[in-house]
């Protein structure tokens, strides 16, 4: 039986993918004097993702004069699920895992949000990615609130079979504290259309035979076989290449004349990638958690796409130089994209870069403290909770259908989502200009406008 329990987990600050970038000190020949032996020092406790959301929260509620009530409920979550989980593994060894669920706000309809399989995942980690998901379905204006969750492992330490065995634990554990009007699934970081199936699955088999069909949509990214939707798997970087379409339209600079860099190679890095591409620009550098490649007259996504299926990652790519953290991060172009993990632009790498404009592929790639810094180097950002929405949006669509008994094709799929995506980059741009503030701030007014609207009219029980 699985416990539930609310357990802290602390870990090691993590960097630039997973690494913390060193400064590089210039050469000095002039002798020091002899420095005594370094203390050991416990590690240094993990930034607060929570704390940095709510950061962004309180400078769009002071302009928009949010109600001091409806702060306090936004900065809290409503349901926090912990499952210990046991798994037989080879033989008889059993190993138990940590899952995590954590449901930020429903005001606006039922939670939505992924799963995310990663060894850094904490309590801290899925209550900052659950409200990122309230606030961004209610910029794009659809109807879901926020939750989010996953496992504490690495996937890739264990075969295919037993991540099976994981995975369906996982959703057993959660029980009812998921359901297609309550609690919607997604993939994330290390999660996939077959982790999608292997949940519906397993929920169905909890219910009466009568009753599965009527259940399909309890997870969404799920394979088209199993009721999954068009373009759901290249929905959130399609979001991606859609904003920065609108960017460059809107500055004047031909896509066809523009390089950008990318970040991540996983599934949102690379359809960016070949998408982005695809509008003309050239892809001229890409790093992951296993290095970095660059080549100045460009690189085929979809050969590099190639490689990395084959060789787990970037690293080594033939058509390209080796680059490190910093020669990626100074690497000049027109546009970055960070589709990796968060707080990857910090208060130091967000001086390093050489680019007209950041565009969020990633939930969080951006600390508070480097918001400022690219704000006084008038480097535009596109925000997370705007810019990587199109994974929500084809969510909310593949929900839609299979609550319909439909299935539309990509042409409409795509057609749709660009008008999505259009409207709330409308809106963004257009608040932004009205109270002189940056992109972010604007976003966030506009959801916590959304929000507080929905609370003034439906009050607060009792």
């Amino acid at each position: 039986m699985a416990t539930h329990t609310i357990i802290e987990q602390p870990s090691a600050s993590p960097g630039l993918l997973d690494r913390q970038p060193q400064l590089v000190e210039p050469n000095d020949e002039r002798p020091r004097e002899p420095q005594p032996p370094a203390v050991p020092t416990a590690p240094a406790a993990r930034r607060s993702l929570f704390a940095d959301v709510m950061t962004r929260l309180d400078r769009a509620a002071d302009i928009v004069r949010l109600d001091p009530n409806i702060r306090k409920i936004l900065a809290s979550t409503e349901n926090e699920i912990v499952v210990n989980f046991p798994v037989k593994m080879n033989g008889c060894d059993v190993e138990v895992f940590t899952g995590y669920r954590v449901q930020h706000n429903d005001a606006l309809g039922p939670f939505k949000g992924g799963l995310r399989f990663h060894p850094q995942l904490d309590i801290d980690e899925a209550r900052a990615l659950a409200a990122w998901m309230t606030f961004k379905c209610a910029l794009v204006d659809i109807p879901f609130g926020g939750a989010k969750g996953g496992i504490q492992i690495d996937p890739a330490k264990y075969s295919p079979t037993q991540l099976e065995r994981i995975t369906r634990r996982f959703a057993y554990a959660l029980g009812d504290n998921i359901g297609p009007d309550y609690d919607i699934p997604a993939p994330d970081v290390n999660t996939n259309p077959q982790i999608m199936a292997w949940i519906l699955d397993t929920y169905l088999s909890t219910l009466p035979p009568h009753e599965r069909q009527r259940h399909v949509h309890v997870v969404t990214g799920k394979p088209l076989a199993a009721g999954g939707s068009a373009g759901r798997d290249k929905a959130t970087g399609q979001g991606v290449a859609f904003c920065v379409e609108r960017w460059a339209q809107e500055h004047r600079r031909p896509l066809e004349e523009a390089t950008f860099t990318v970040q991540g190679f996983g599934n949102v890095g690379s359809w960016a990638a070949r998408l982005i591409a695809g509008l003309g620009a050239r892809l001229i550098a890409v790093q992951d958690v296993t290095g970095g490649t660059r080549n100045r007259n460009g690189i085929d996504p979809e050969d590099l796409l190639r490689y990395v299926s084959v060789h787990g990652g970037v690293a080594r790519y033939p058509g390209g130089e080796f680059v490190d953290d910093i020669m990626f991060m100074q690497t000049p172009a027109d546009i970055f994209v960070p589709a990796a993990l968060e707080n990857q632009i910090n208060a130091t790498t967000a001086a390093w870069l050489n680019v007209s404009v950041v565009a969020e592929a990633a939930n969080g790639p951006t600390t508070p403290e480097a918001d400022d810094i690219l704000k006084q180097r008038g480097i535009d950002v596109i925000p997370d909770i705007l810019c990587n929405a199109g994974g929500v949006v084809v969510s909310y669509f593949e929900w839609l259908q299979n609550k319909r008994s439909e299935f539309w094709d990509l042409e409409e799929v795509d057609f749709k989502l660009r008008k999505k995506m259009n409207l709330a980059y409308d809106r963004v741009r257009d608040k932004a200009r009205e109270l002189s503030i940056d992109w972010r701030t604007a976003a966030y007014v506009l959801a916590l406008s959304r929000l507080e609207k929905i609370y003034k009219e439906r009050g607060i029980f009792p």
